[in-house]
């Protein structure tokens, strides 16, 4: 029996682009049709479902991040906690440490991480929340994940913070950006308007946490 290759996709649980690079891989010879198409035999996928892809020498990363070079006790810290928690689970692992915002997506350890899943090098990601990859588009990395059948392990996942906490923080991020853009990461008055617009972000969470009916 032949069958599409969107069909063979959902019998194998995985996507479509992965069926594509299992076949550049050699693991999968699909026939073609007069069309190009491509047909996937039915006894072919049951091998596959019996002898899935190999793991080994594929690891477990765990990744700390702190936004400054000013942070290092922080981040050491959180690699500390991320690697005990990865040998109480039996999982030899890596870890890799990054400096930048959660705004920054050209971080070397970000893009170190991203490049070896891509490579199908990490069974599995250990991060303690789930804005220490970025702020914003970390679904982006776990569709990669899943994509590459990377296991995403968050640590901490019952520790919420509230709308205004969370707003305040990404307030507060995308000002030290552009402002260190503007005047310079160590200038005094860079310094001076990052201060001053923390207290102002600050100030505002606190009157919208007092009263919950401020929209």
């Amino acid at each position: 029996m032949l069958l599409s290759l969107e069909d063979a996709a959902k019998i194998l649980g995985v996507s479509k682009s992965t069926m594509r690079r299992w076949e550049e891989e050699g693991r999968l010879k699909p026939e073609r049709t007069p069309g190009g198409h491509r047909r996937y035999r039915s006894e072919d996928l049951g091998q596959l479902v019996h002898h899935p892809m190999p793991t080994a020498g594929r690891v477990t990363i765990a990744y700390a991040r702190v936004s400054s070079h000013d942070q290092t006790a922080d981040l050491e810290r959180e690699a500390i906690l991320l690697s005990e928690f990865c040998t109480r689970n039996g999982w030899p692992h890596e870890v890799i440490r990054d400096r930048g915002s959660g705004l920054n997506y050209h971080k070397k350890g970000l893009r170190a991480l991203l490049q070896r899943i891509m490579r199908n090098d990490v069974e599995r990601l250990v991060i303690a929340h789930k804005d220490r990859l970025l702020r914003f588009g970390a679904e982006l990395v776990f569709a990669i994940c899943e994509e590459f059948q990377t296991e995403v392990v968050i640590v901490n996942k019952t520790e919420a913070m509230s709308y205004e906490e969370e707003l305040t923080q990404d307030v507060l991020e995308i000002i030290t950006v552009f402002s260190a853009r503007l005047y310079g990461a160590r200038s005094p008055k860079n310094k001076k308007l990052i201060e001053r617009m923390k207290e102002v972000a600050q100030d505002d969470a606190d009157k919208a946490k007092a009263d919950p009916t401020t929209e």
